[in-house]
């Protein structure tokens, strides 16, 4: 029997000052990998320390989640933004979770686009470019986590990075493998067994259905959940279990 590995992996760090939006301590204790907030849709210093020391005292790894400079939006409005400015802040971003993960001991492992950004570079080659681009001049072995066969996965490539696949249980596909975009009815699945059920099949047939539904392959080595999302620790502490019980052995890719 083939060995099945997966990564589970959340967004983390999303407040900021006196707001307080995911349970970061119990989701540390369920995910292999945690994408922390750096600053620019959500995260301050305070809570960077904080899930970074957490984070390295569990054996989580740490990874750079990215973002347009956008804390009112929460990173999720589309912006224009010049390359050179985008690849400029990327770096900016990493090298601030650095500084708290390499204090806590660890080190920041792997970078993850969020919201609109993540979208963005789905599809559009200059901005993926740039995302590439500042992820390397920050450390060039620094895998970036994507959607498998976007503008990211061809930029990161193109620039000598790793690339590494990610599937979501949380969120409904198109026809075309991508992302239901946030606000169309369906985009995200709330019914727990729908989550589970599809977190099981990504991980071990690499297939999900469409919202419109057609059989969609996705193949992916990491997991996402979102953190943000109503019952967040009860849905992973379920589709952590579903994949165990699946025979889905759970294991950080970086």
């Amino acid at each position: 029997m083939t060995d099945l590995v997966m990564d589970l992996n959340a967004d983390l760090g999303e407040g900021y000052g006196r707001w307080i939006l995911t349970d970061d301590d119990a989701l540390l204790s369920v995910v292999t990998s945690a994408n922390v907030a750096c600053g620019f849709h959500a995260g301050d210093p305070g809570i960077m320390r904080r899930v970074c020391d957490t984070a390295a005292g569990r054996g989580v790894r740490i990874g750079a989640q990215v973002s347009y400079r956008d804390l009112a939006g929460f990173g999720r409005r589309a912006m224009e933004v010049p390359a050179d400015e985008l690849a400029d802040e990327i770096t900016y971003q990493i090298g601030a979770l650095e500084v708290f993960a390499r204090a806590a001991g660890a080190q920041v492992a792997y970078v993850k686009p969020h919201g609109a950004l993540y979208n963005k570079v789905v599809v559009d080659d200059e901005q993926a470019a740039a995302v590439a681009a500042g992820t390397r001049r920050a450390d060039p072995a620094l895998p970036v986590l994507c959607l498998p066969g976007s503008a990211m996965e061809r930029a990161a490539r193109q620039a000598g990075l790793d690339v590494v696949g990610e599937a979501f249980a949380d969120r409904a596909y198109t026809a075309a493998g991508t992302l239901v975009p946030r606000g169309t009815s369906g985009a995200l699945i709330a019914d727990p067994h729908q989550v589970t059920g599809q977190a099981v099949a990504l991980a071990r047939d690499g297939v999900t259905t469409a919202l419109t539904g057609e059989r969609v392959t996705v193949r992916a080595r990491s997991l996402c959940l979102h953190g943000d999302s109503p019952d967040a620790v009860a849905t992973a502490l379920r589709v952590r279990a579903a994949l165990e019980d699946a025979g889905v052995r759970l294991e950080a890719f970086a």
